[in-house]
């Protein structure tokens, strides 16, 4: 019976064992696929997401700011390799390449329908009109030398617009991060 009972214990705890190792590798298998690398001069931006650096809005589902601050999340990394501080911008810009790919130039939806938050590190969340934005810029900061900050960006459409619910209207943009001297963080 005692020895039953160790020799079960012993299975118990390899399995066990074989569980957590197979699901930490599953785990950092898919995040690593799941991370897309830019760079610029000074700076490398990690895209957390597996739609890297572009934003899409594939359905009109017009929601108030709380519910939208919930919608799906697009979230970045900005580091400095520089042992200076490096001042930065986040810009949205629309995805000239992905709208002549789709021809979908007919069915985009207006800036002014689109609602957008960035939160910061542990700042609160800022949230804009697209159409307000000057030249697209959404947040502009200074990162400390050999620092990184945290971004979170969301993006719905606006509870009082007049698109139908449901409709196929679409939005496909891009986020650049773009350092003082105008370098854009590119994929490597």
């Amino acid at each position: 019976m005692k020895k039953e009972l160790i020799k079960n214990g012993i299975h118990v705890g390899l399995i066990l064992l074989l569980a957590i190792i197979s699901t930490y590798y599953i785990y950092y298998k898919f995040q690593n696929d799941r991370e897309t690398d830019f760079n610029s001069e000074s700076l490398d931006v990690i895209y957390h997401d597996s739609t890297k650096d572009r934003i899409e809005i594939t359905k009109v589902t017009p929601v108030t700011d709380s519910v939208g601050l919930s919608s799906n999340a697009y979230s970045l990394t900005v580091k400095n390799n520089l042992t200076i501080g490096v001042n930065y911008t986040i810009k949205i810009v629309d995805d000239t390449e992905t709208i002549k790919e789709d021809e979908c130039g007919e069915s985009t939806i207006s800036k002014e329908n689109i609602r957008i938050s960035i939160k910061a590190g542990k700042e609160k969340n800022n949230i804009y009109t697209l159409s307000e934005l000057e030249d697209g810029v959404l947040y502009s900061n200074k990162i400390d030398a050999l620092k990184k900050e945290n971004i979170v960006i969301r993006a719905w459409i606006d509870k009082d617009t007049t698109l139908v619910s449901g409709s196929n209207m679409h939005y496909h943009g891009k986020i650049q991060v773009i350092e003082n001297n105008g370098i854009i963080a590119i994929n490597k």
